[in-house]
């Protein structure tokens, strides 16, 4: 909206054509996301107590967290909110990738909202079922996935490349790459939703993986930067560098409110949305194994899920003390704020690692 409006301010005044650089809005997205979020942030604890949105803790959980129970729960909405009417002050909306990713983080967002909704207001532990979950998670990713695939023009946009090497792209066709970006999306979103589970731990890797994302859609989106950097090319991709900008300004501001001990937690509506948001940029720009590298914590996280289970299954044992693994390392005697600044470092180095790929080629 404020592109448009400074395009047609410019025609007068030209110092308005600094609008339309994409880092500038980028920038003014972090900060617009994290104003709002501020505002707004106080207002929607205070309803969300007084409706008594509280979370369940689970009991044969680790038993610090019993003190936690009835702290309100669903602020993912907050981050919501925030990303998207950012969004949509910022960003070009005739870029059709910037309609992409808001269909995909307010699908999920809508799924996780249905679950939560169900928990804390129907008090149904269960929420909504896992096949009804996974039913309608795979339905927006295979059609998201569908239309990129439709709307791709040239190899590069459906290639998976390979980082640290500037020519080795595996050429997946529109079957194989549909099914990557399926599992891309799907897993990102369970990922970080399995993550959050202690104050904070899951939205600060969210903030570090989706500000080097923003550098990613950037480079990736200007043509003299990609031939520089041996990326590959993804015309208009460069603005979903506003969008990512968005998705940090709302996650530090909803850290504020999170940060141990957390007056609000993001529950599935939030971490299933960023999830699927971070996968979604990730496959337009064409990185989906360096978000494999960033997103360290939240693979192993699930991993350690899906060892657990299958371990139990197979062989009746536990391979962890509990899962997902920050509870394995709470029982080992680790303090909750230990595991979620120690996760938050691991993050950091990896999103580092991410970002070295542009280079080390």
């Amino acid at each position: 909206m404020l592109l448009t409006l400074s395009q047609w301010l410019a025609q007068d005044i030209r110092a308005f054509n600094v609008f339309s650089y994409i880092t500038l809005r980028t920038v003014m997205a972090t900060l617009t996301a994290l104003v709002i979020s501020f505002m707004i942030g106080p207002v929607m604890i205070r309803k969300l107590t007084a409706y008594k949105i509280g979370q369940s803790v689970r009991d044969d959980g680790p038993q610090t967290h019993l003190v936690k129970t009835g702290t309100p729960t669903m602020g993912g909405a907050l981050i919501l909110m925030a990303i998207v009417l950012t969004t949509l002050l910022w960003a070009d909306l005739s870029n059709r990738y910037i309609w992409v990713v808001l269909a995909t983080t307010l699908g999920f967002g809508v799924i996780g909202w249905v679950d939560d909704y169900r928990k804390v207001v129907y008090r149904n532990p269960k929420g909504l079922s896992a096949r009804a979950k996974f039913f309608w998670q795979s339905l927006i990713a295979l059609a998201i996935a569908m239309y990129l695939a439709s709307i791709a023009e040239i190899p590069a946009q459906t290639d998976m490349i390979v980082p640290f090497f500037k020519e080795v792209a595996i050429p997946l066709g529109v079957t194989g790459f549909v099914i990557l970006t399926y599992f891309v999306i799907v897993g990102t979103s369970n990922a970080v939703n399995l993550t959050d589970g202690l104050d904070g731990l899951a939205i600060m890797p969210t903030v570090m993986i989706s500000s080097a994302l923003a550098i990613f859609a950037y480079a990736a989106g200007h043509v003299v930067f990609a031939k520089y950097l041996g990326i590959p090319y993804i015309p208009n991709a460069g603005e979903l560098a506003v969008f990512c900008g968005a998705m940090a300004g709302a996650g530090l501001a909803f850290l504020w409110f999170n940060a141990y001990p957390a007056e609000v937690f993001m529950g599935d509506v939030g971490a299933l949305a960023l999830g699927a948001a971070l996968g979604i940029v990730t496959v337009i720009v064409r990185q989906e194994i360096v978000l494999v590298i960033m997103g360290g914590v939240f693979v192993v996280e699930a991993l350690s899920v899906m060892l657990q289970v299958a371990s139990f299954k197979l062989l009746g044992k536990r391979v962890f003390r509990m899962a997902p693994l920050h509870h394995h390392f709470e029982l080992k005697g680790w303090k909750e704020n230990q595991v979620v600044v120690r996760f938050w470092i691991i993050t950091f180095i990896l999103v580092l690692v991410g970002l070295s790929t542009l280079k080390l080629r």
